[in-house]
């Protein structure tokens, strides 16, 4: 499996662990806010300079373990990839623990991945309220099977036996807070829900560059109004 990049060190992306992130190309999605452009395109189209193929990921996983913790798999979105089972289990292999970064609109391979017991913690975007109209205007690209994949892995993951986090980038311009809190509402009981400031300064849509975020306090206040419905509510990259 060929990935586009490698973090070598993330204090962030795992949390509580010392982890490295691997981005593989290729998203079915195109949402406007996406900072991770560069990655949508499906490998084999282009080639770029920090692409690492698994042969030697796993020598250099192998030379870090002990001072790494875990590892993350993100994009793009992995579960497009059919080899990402086995690449998972060769990692796992080694005693890493592992992330994986989803959009979810694969819930097949993220059922595959939960029954094989190659995962450790989940994160899954929900890009807005789950209404058709509504999640394709901030996806950018949604096919109504994948609208339908989306929830179902939200239920799936709702009764999986590890760490699940969900997680929105809130975007003024289609999110209103009581958007935020029906999310919440829509996966209540669930253990943590994040809520991630947009950035408007990378992003696939340029005309976002004018949007100015939420601040620190109304994210807060948006968390606040969450609470009720989920264990756990952050407000990240503020």
């Amino acid at each position: 499996m060929r990935f586009a990049g490698l973090l070598k060190q993330s204090l962030t992306d795992y949390p509580g662990k010392i982890a490295a992130v691997l981005f593989s190309r290729g998203c079915n999605l195109r949402c406007p806010f996406c900072h991770n452009a560069h990655l949508l395109v499906k490998p084999g189209r282009t080639t770029i300079a920090d692409e690492i193929e698994t042969p030697e990921l796993i020598p250099f996983l192998e030379e870090r373990r002990g001072f790494l913790d875990a590892v993350v798999f993100s994009g793009g979105e992995p579960t497009m990839n059919p080899e990402l089972p086995e690449v998972i289990r060769q990692v796992k292999e080694i005693g890493y623990l592992i992330k994986l970064d989803t959009n979810g609109s694969n819930p097949m391979m993220l059922e595959k991945l939960l029954h094989q017991e190659l995962l450790d913690y989940v994160a899954m975007d929900i890009k807005a309220p789950l209404e058709y109209e509504k999640y394709l205007q901030a996806s950018g690209r949604l096919s109504v099977e994948d609208f339908f994949n989306i929830r179902s892995s939200i239920n799936l993951l709702q009764t999986a036996a590890i760490m699940v986090e969900f997680r929105t980038t809130v975007v003024p311009v289609w999110h209103r807070p009581e958007d935020i809190v029906e999310i919440a509402c829509y996966i209540k009981g669930a253990r943590l829900y994040s809520l991630q400031q947009f950035n408007p300064r990378t992003t696939l849509d340029l005309e976002l560059s004018r949007v100015k975020p939420y601040s620190k306090a109304e994210l807060e206040k948006i968390a606040a109004d969450c609470q009720p419905y989920v264990q756990k509510v952050r407000v990240c990259n503020v």
